[in-house]
């Protein structure tokens, strides 16, 4: 009995720990819409995105079905660069990476990792300004792609 207490009380944890990572909000448009204006807002940034990962063609590809779900890779070589010289490992987690799926029901959300968070995972702890403008950053560029 004290062993199924424990695993759910971790189970539990990690669901918490994994929400409060995700910075997620809801979009007005589809996974496809939500992603094609993210992908615009970027490019007037200049910004190119690295990739396009559409999970559902993956799942349907091998005869199985997954909602609507897609990530956007991108990133600014002026704010992940220094990151990486204060901890090499954080380019695991480089370029940044934008979710949006759609929900059982029907509902598409957006979100990203939290930037604090890999600052926490990576203990870097001399380039807050680098993390304050990619919170800025991917908050700006989230609410403009899903119309919030």
């Amino acid at each position: 009995m004290r062993l199924i207490a424990a695993a759910l009380c971790l189970t539990f944890a990690a669901t918490s720990a994994h929400a409060d990572a995700l910075v997620t909000i809801e979009s007005k448009f589809s996974v496809k819409e939500t992603l094609d204006r993210l992908t615009a807002t970027l490019g007037e940034r200049g910004i190119k995105p690295a990739a396009r990962i559409d999970h559902s063609a993956g799942a349907k590809s091998v005869g199985m079905e997954l909602p609507p779900t897609e990530v956007l890779m991108f990133g600014n070589p002026k704010l992940g660069t220094p990151l990486m010289h204060s901890n090499p490992a954080i380019g695991i987690d480089l370029p940044m990476k934008v979710l949006a799926w759609q929900d059982k029901a029907g509902k598409v959300w957006i979100g990203y990792v939290a930037p604090d968070v890999l600052k926490k995972r990576y203990a870097i702890s001399d380039r807050d300004e680098a993390f304050k403008a990619m919170s800025a950053a991917l908050q700006g560029l989230t609410k403009a792609a899903s119309g919030m």
